[in-house]
């Protein structure tokens, strides 16, 4: 227990009105734990400074050669100087962004079921299952989009390319909508397979959190809610969600940061194409990470320092992506406020 101490009493003529301060000795296992703690966080931030460090000097040849250009050039031959990333990280943007999309609903709906519907032992159930999910190995999830999920999504690709096709994002390069017998190889290995692939990824993991969130809503926040009357959804909607808002961000952006960097299952289902493409549903795309699989056992000396440059790329784009994360829970932190 810290012990209070006294200051020595004011010397006389000293005024007396001058209140005495009380201090508190924390003691030794306390200035041992903050040391710890203190040097638990100095350690990750080391580590993440030697990481970027350590893409940088790697990469700073490739930098100094390629310049500015490095970020609007799409072709990638760097054994003669014509490089860049425009390309790969607008697919990589893009996937993230279709498994956000996809991922984001899927976990919301499960994370509400399994901790405001289901009943106790089904709830243990679907939680068990959910974190096998997320334990799953990527590798198993790309032969799974490869061989299963890309035949059976080619139907949905073609009725959003034929319906919504006038939307600059789902126009598809020489597709012919009016034609029932045109081929659907141009909706293979698209952004879009990709994405549902990731998606169904980070879709676990983000439902993890959010459970964890929506578990913890005051009981008496929800009893209240009822007491005015309220119906199960008015319930979720005016004390769970509110109260959940900021797990709900931060899984999200954790699920965003895990979708940027996601390799070997974007790898084995996209066909990579170095040309800035941004139709979702055209086959065809890219991304970072899948492009230094790709490149990473064949290059050189100079090759292997712009793949460096890339990932340094990347890095940079997921520490944005997770401060921005942590500025926007920061305000809107769990439990702060609920309209119930």
């Amino acid at each position: 227990m810290p012990t209070l101490k006294r200051r020595p009493l004011p010397a006389a003529g000293e005024a007396d009105d001058v209140p005495r301060r009380l201090f508190a000795d924390p003691g030794v296992p306390d200035r041992v734990f903050r040391a710890v703690a203190r040097g638990g966080g100095g350690l990750v931030l080391a580590v993440m400074l030697l990481v970027g460090g350590f893409l940088l000097l790697r990469a700073w040849e490739a930098l100094r050669r390629a310049g500015w250009s490095f970020l609007t050039t799409a072709a990638w031959d760097p054994d003669s100087g014509h490089f860049g990333i425009a390309a790969v990280l607008l697919g990589t943007v893009l996937i993230a962004l279709v498994a956000v999309c996809v991922a984001v609903p899927l976990a919301t709906g499960a994370a509400l079921y399994i901790s405001e519907y289901a009943s106790p032992r089904l709830r243990q159930t679907l939680i068990s299952v959910v974190d096998l999910m997320a334990a799953v190995p990527s590798v198993v999830y790309g032969l799974w989009g490869f061989f299963w999920l890309e035949g059976h999504v080619l139907p949905t690709a073609r009725f959003i390319a034929t319906y919504f096709g006038w939307i600059p994002l789902f126009q598809v390069d020489g597709a012919d909508p009016h034609d029932p017998l045109a081929p659907e190889t141009v909706y293979t290995s698209s952004t879009f397979i990709a994405g549902l692939v990731v998606g169904m990824m980070v879709a676990p993991i983000i439902c993890s959190i959010m459970r964890e969130v929506f578990s913890q809503a005051p009981a008496g926040e929800r009893e209240g809610a009822y007491a005015l009357g309220a119906t199960k959804w008015g319930m979720i909607r005016s004390v769970v969600l509110p109260f959940g808002k900021g797990g709900m961000i931060g899984g999200t952006m954790l699920g965003l940061g895990r979708a940027l960097g996601e390799t070997i299952a974007v790898y084995m289902v996209i066909s990579p194409v170095f040309a800035v493409q941004p139709h979702i549903l055209q086959s065809g795309t890219s991304s970072v990470s899948s492009l230094i699989a790709l490149r990473y056992g064949e290059a050189g000396e100079f090759s292997m320092s712009a793949l460096m440059a890339a990932g340094f790329a990347l890095f940079l784009m997921t520490l944005v992506v997770n401060f921005a994360a942590s500025s926007i829970v920061a305000r809107s932190r769990s439990g702060a406020a609920s309209d119930a």
